[in-house]
């Protein structure tokens, strides 16, 4: 059996790192605190990596 029922699926496991991205950007922003900027883009690109990589090793496993 399949790992995933459909592979697109695997963006969600991205999509949960670009959210705390988000959120990691939002409180400092409207809280007038300082912001950091590198936190905010490394777990962006942490999201779109992790969902790049669920996606190969879902579409490359075997269907057994």
């Amino acid at each position: 059996m399949h790992p995933l029922q459909h592979p697109r699926n695997a963006a969600l496991l991205g999509i949960i790192f670009v959210m705390i991205g988000v959120i990691y950007w939002a409180v400092p922003y409207f809280g007038h605190w300082h912001l950091d900027y590198a936190g905010v883009t490394m777990l962006a690109v942490l999201g779109i990596a992790m969902a790049l990589i669920a996606y190969v090793l879902v579409a490359g496993s075997s269907n057994d």
